[in-house]
């Protein structure tokens, strides 16, 4: 019979999934920062629609229907941006060069870059516009009665403030990808994209 404390047993580190050769990792953390850039305001808004003031007065949040109905756009709002957001990883990973298998009349088939390409730097203008535009008009929205002040003013700016990269980071990840497809076509290869 053994005595004493247990041993130790290596747990195996999980693998990272498939990669695309070719992408820099700059790259895949630009693909990692647009897809993130979204999260903090969607999470500033769903706290939002759930009831939290967040400095809002509580006339203030029945006048824009909070909580309401306006709390399910809210919600749907947050999540959305968010699922859409991770579309981008399609720009580095396998399935945005070569279609999933399950994907019906298509799979194993190639991506067509411009398939690709064109839905999203179309999202990142898009993107960038909608987010300069916010932002220069961002202070007015301090200045109606029972909207966030001090501190509550500072948190949703700095929830708000990384969507201002969203769309220039989607594009640089674009611009990326077209210039890899552009020069390599995609064929598989032992879990590997060339």
């Amino acid at each position: 019979m053994k005595t004493g404390a247990p041993a130790m047993t290596r747990i195996k580190a999980p693998r990272p999934g498939p990669r695309v050769a070719g992408v820099p990792r700059w790259i895949r953390w630009a693909a990692w920062a647009s897809v993130l850039a979204p999260v903090p305001s969607g999470a500033w808004r769903l706290a939002l629609a759930a009831g939290a003031p967040l400095g809002f007065s509580a006339d203030r949040l029945r006048g824009i229907g909070v909580p309401g109905w306006a709390s399910l756009y809210v919600v749907g709002l947050s999540v959305v941006s968010v699922g859409l957001a991770c579309l981008a990883l399609g720009l580095i990973r396998p399935w945005g060069e070569v279609f999933p298998q399950w994907v019906p009349a298509l799979g194993g088939r190639n991506v067509p870059a411009l398939a690709a390409v064109i839905p999203a730097g179309l999202a990142a203008v898009l993107l960038t516009a909608i987010c300069v535009e916010g932002a220069a008009g961002w202070g007015n929205q301090f200045d109606v009665t029972g909207s966030p002040s001090g501190g509550a003013a500072a948190l949703m700016t700095t929830v708000y403030a990384p969507m201002l990269a969203w769309g220039p980071l989607l594009g640089i990840v674009t611009v990326a990808y077209y210039i890899r497809r552009r020069n390599h076509s995609p064929t598989s290869r032992e879990g590997e994209i060339t």
